[in-house]
């Protein structure tokens, strides 16, 4: 019996060895599957998991946005090139031009890494969802090609289809009988008014229904069968609140002050203060001076005074100070005495001749 049961677990313990290394010998099958995928696929990196993880409906708007942007900022940069030229010269062209760059740019983005500018920048790629395959599959070259085509071509036929039309005779400005006698032009011309209507509610519709699924932001991405997820495994993004508050903090404080600023009268303030201060000093030496002294100097500007205007008091200002600044505050007071302004009045002078 002892023999027996020595010979049960060796057996058992052959099994278990058995079933282990078949084990190890499948996980190390299918890491060279995963090698050979990695190395056919291109450098993207595969996971279920990534795939499984959807990405934010707001992050695939905002890499549609830096595209764009990124196709403005190279015409921009391109027109550039030609400003000192004559005005007009690039705009027979300028779709066929759009279209160029816009092949330039998909050939060293789209085409060499099946990820976009914007995508790039946050971190997505493309994944091809007509493969059977649960894992990441790069988009194929068909499909970066019809991206391409559905995406520059409908735009360069929508800005030369007046050239066209206008090409073909069907331009829109005929006379009534014309349209009538020409049933071929008039089959065309609501032809292209349907496609483009068709086209529009098309985008619509694709676009509610990314907007309850979150994936296909653009009809074009539905049609080829490309899908943007996460080229590198997404980071939790934390979110310092403490700055934020203090951000809201001083945006709140700068509103109040914008708002608080001008009900506040600053030359009243200042004359106040002026008056309390230095007013004793002030008008001594006025008096010490004499009245001659007090035509010097304007109370405002501290000038000689042009055309010279009292308000009341035996201070003179010019014209203009006076004026600017009672138009500005309808409780002006003088900034040397603080006693309220009336009306400016010019200055009477008595000018006494003496022959010698």
């Amino acid at each position: 019996m002892a023999e027996t049961c020595m010979l049960r677990e060796c057996s058992l313990l052959l099994y278990c060895d058995r079933q282990s290394e078949g084990q190890l010998l499948g996980r190390a099958g299918f890491e060279n599957e995963d090698t050979q995928e990695r190395t056919a696929g291109g450098s993207a990196p595969e996971s279920n998991v990534e795939l499984q993880t959807p990405v934010l409906r707001i992050t695939q708007l905002d890499a549609l946005e830096l595209d764009s942007a990124l196709e403005q900022l190279v015409w921009t940069q391109f027109s550039q090139c030609f400003q000192n030229f004559r005005p007009g010269l690039l705009t027979p062209v300028e779709p066929e031009l759009r279209a160029l760059l816009h092949l330039l740019v998909w050939r060293f983005t789209l085409y060499s890494s099946s990820t976009t500018v914007g995508q790039s920048l946050l971190n997505l790629h493309y994944h091809n969802t007509l493969s059977p395959s649960p894992r990441y599959r790069p988009l194929s070259r068909r499909q970066k090609l019809c991206l391409l085509l559905l995406t520059a071509g409908p735009r360069w036929l929508r800005e030369r289809s007046h050239s066209l039309l206008l090409g073909l005779g069907l331009s829109p400005g005929g006379s009534v009988s014309e349209r009538d006698n020409n049933f071929l032009e008039q089959g065309l011309r609501c032809c292209l008014t349907l496609v483009s209507g068709i086209a529009q509610l098309a985008s619509l519709i694709n676009f509610l229904v990314f907007l309850k699924k979150g994936r296909h932001p653009v009809m074009v991405e539905r049609i080829v069968g490309a899908q943007a997820v996460f080229s590198k495994p997404s980071a939790v993004r934390d979110i310092d609140y403490q700055y934020m508050n203090r951000e809201m903090m001083w945006h709140g404080f700068a509103e109040f002050l914008i708002f608080l600023l001008p009900l506040i009268n600053t030359r009243k303030l200042k004359a106040t203060v002026s008056s309390f201060v230095f007013g004793g000093k002030s008008a001594g030496g006025k008096r010490a001076g004499g009245e001659q002294g007090l035509l010097k100097e304007c109370g405002l500007c501290g000038e000689w005074p042009t055309m010279p205007h009292t308000v009341g008091c035996q201070h003179v200002f010019c014209y203009y100070c006076i004026k600017s600044h009672s138009i500005a505050d309808a409780c002006l007071t003088c900034p040397k005495c603080g006693a309220e302004a009336g009306q400016p009045e010019p200055v009477k002078m008595n000018v006494e001749m003496i022959d010698r």
